[in-house]
């Protein structure tokens, strides 16, 4: 058998008004953002979707007409790489061993950094273009990221073809020095 106090039983009722404050205050409260967010006339709007797809979409395009055009990267690698030459040929080294030297290893560092450009705004293009079929069931891609994509993908494939071509001479090899 539990026998009460007057201290329990004082404790108990305030206790008990408490609670019935706080459920008042509840009831009484205004509708929180929750509650305004999922009103009838905001379900028909649509959030914006596929902002990051587009954006990669347009950054694969960028990068393959960087590969085209030459960065600013790649011309400071060319540079470099033709004043490493200088330093490495002797005066009294053979104009084939000059030429070799001073703009061959440039070049093909200018098709390096060409290349890589390009490679990447491939791979950027194919994984904008494969992102929704990892993505949310029944959301489509909008025509113009999948169009963007697919110039970017176009571009790093030419790039890349070029850079290989320059890379190995087959594309405005050399001059012969004999």
């Amino acid at each position: 058998m539990v026998t009460k106090t007057a201290d329990d039983t004082a404790n108990e009722t305030a206790e008990d008004r408490q609670d019935e404050e706080a459920v008042d205050a509840t009831e009484s409260a205004p509708e929180t953002e929750t509650e305004v967010a999922q009103t009838p006339a905001d379900a028909g709007e649509e959030k914006p979707a596929g902002v990051g797809q587009g954006a990669a979409a347009v950054v694969s395009a960028a990068l393959g007409l960087v590969s085209l055009t030459g960065s600013w990267l790649g011309t400071v690698a060319a540079a470099r790489e033709t004043l490493v030459g200088q330093l490495r040929t002797s005066t009294e080294a053979g104009v084939a061993t000059q030429i070799k030297e001073m703009y061959g290893d440039a070049w093909q560092t200018s098709a390096l950094w060409g290349g890589l450009f390009a490679l990447t705004a491939l791979v950027v293009g194919v994984v904008v273009l494969l992102r929704p079929a990892f993505g949310t069931p029944g959301r489509l891609q909008a025509p113009w990221i999948r169009s963007v994509a697919w110039a970017g993908i176009s571009l790093g494939v030419i790039g890349l073809l070029l850079a290989v071509l320059k890379y190995t001479d087959v594309l405005l090899g050399l001059p012969s020095a004999g």
